[in-house]
């Protein structure tokens, strides 16, 4: 058992990248990808509206490309260099490293409790001794069940925190600079190929890791249960 333990892999520890949940501060992920099929779906003949009346109702109106105003955002810079998420991200490490600490001395005291029922084989009745190394079986596997609850508080405390930034601090600031520069749409750069022609200032990941600095350089993330 007591290999089980020392092979245990601190997975669940790993720091995650914050939250995609972009929708709400006006980042477009994506692409709409319209199919030829659904149009021919449409004009086969059924038992609704024809296409023509289905349609009657929308404007003819549409947007030109000169009319936009365009930026993007690379949220990848903003999570390894906003102060604000640099100082929660070392608050998980230091959890994470009070964990494996934990552990550690854990793990050094059941192998002495494993040493010691090996040495009192010859001295304890059958019953005892079996007693005795289920209770130990009992405590290796306590111990696994612990660190992963702890492990796993440590990333829900640390996922709240991501949310409430992101509500609190980011989302007004790009919602302030899309005001700002009276922006049409602002898109994640991890998911824009800019060609070489591409003016500078399309890209404001700058402009909102400084305001983001500004509005706030720390965040008191909530202790983990267990700690």
């Amino acid at each position: 058992m007591l290999k089980k333990i020392k092979n245990v892999k601190m997975k669940d520890l790993k720091i995650k990248q914050t939250p995609k949940n972009y929708a709400r501060i006006g980042i477009v992920a994506g692409a709409v990808i319209v199919v030829a099929a659904i149009a021919m779906y449409a004009l086969s003949p059924r038992g609704g509206a024809s296409l023509e009346r289905a349609l009657a109702g929308i404007s003819a109106e549409s947007v030109s490309g000169a009319d936009l105003n365009i930026a993007v955002v690379r949220m990848d810079e903003i999570q390894m260099r906003a102060n604000i998420l640099n100082d929660l991200r070392k608050q998980k490490e230091s959890y994470e490293s009070n964990l494996r600490d934990q552990l550690t001395r854990t793990q050094r005291a059941l192998e002495r409790e494993k040493e010691e029922i090996e040495k009192s084989q010859g001295m304890l009745s059958q019953d005892a001794l079996q007693r005795r190394v289920m209770e130990f079986q009992q405590r290796v596997a306590n111990l696994q069940r612990e660190t992963t609850e702890k492990a796993q508080a440590i990333e829900m405390e640390f996922q709240r925190a991501l949310v409430e930034i992101q509500r609190r601090d980011l989302d007004p600031v790009i919602e302030g600079i899309i005001k700002r520069k009276n922006l049409s749409l602002v898109i994640d750069g991890r998911f824009a190929r800019l060609g070489a022609n591409a003016p500078a200032a399309l890209d404001i990941t700058d402009e909102v890791i400084g305001a983001l600095n500004k509005k706030a350089s720390s965040f008191r993330m909530n202790k983990p249960k267990g700690f």
